[in-house]
């Protein structure tokens, strides 16, 4: 019944009409996926974040090598940039990387041998550490810390990508 009205429906459009509706959904796709979370790292040792997208703007923030940020919006050159914490400001695009990190937000997170509570704790990671992300498997993220040791911890008790 349903795939008999819309043979109907779509027999009785014009070329147009079915242009722009397929436009509409186009665009509706487009938008959805534009709503996805983009993620960069800070690239250099010691980044500033201004309050405005200009060299010549107060520094809010200094973030370190590897410190993810969710991207919010563009200008130029410029990358308004936000954390798990709030809004930090604008960032110079050259300064950042697509290299995925994760930042420790939680007090204490073990650093397992492998993607689950079943496997043995290798080590502990500290609030504000910064690791680099590996891969990813079933909420959970294989990662390496800046001394070169590599582990799994669940995804949820980091911010980033």
């Amino acid at each position: 019944m349903f795939n008999h009205l819309a043979h109907q429906l779509s027999c009785r459009l014009s070329r147009g009409a079915t242009a722009a509706l397929l436009l509409t959904g186009i665009a509706a796709t487009s938008s959805s996926l534009a709503q996805a979370q983009e993620f960069l790292s800070i690239k250099g040792n010691t980044v500033n974040i201004r309050a405005k997208p200009t060299t010549s703007s107060e520094i809010a923030w200094e973030l370190i090598q590897g410190y993810p940020v969710q991207v919010i919006d563009r200008k130029d050159d410029w990358v308004k940039v936000k954390d798990f914490e709030g809004m930090l400001g604008w960032v110079h695009q050259p300064l950042t990387m697509t290299e995925p990190h994760f930042l420790i937000k939680a007090e204490t997170v073990n650093l397992r041998a492998g993607p689950g509570t079943n496997n043995g704790v290798i080590t502990k990671l500290s609030k504000y550490d910064i690791v680099k992300t590996l891969e990813k498997r079933d909420n959970w993220a294989k990662v390496q810390t800046s001394d070169g040791q590599e582990g799994w911890m669940l995804e949820s008790l980091g911010w980033g990508w």
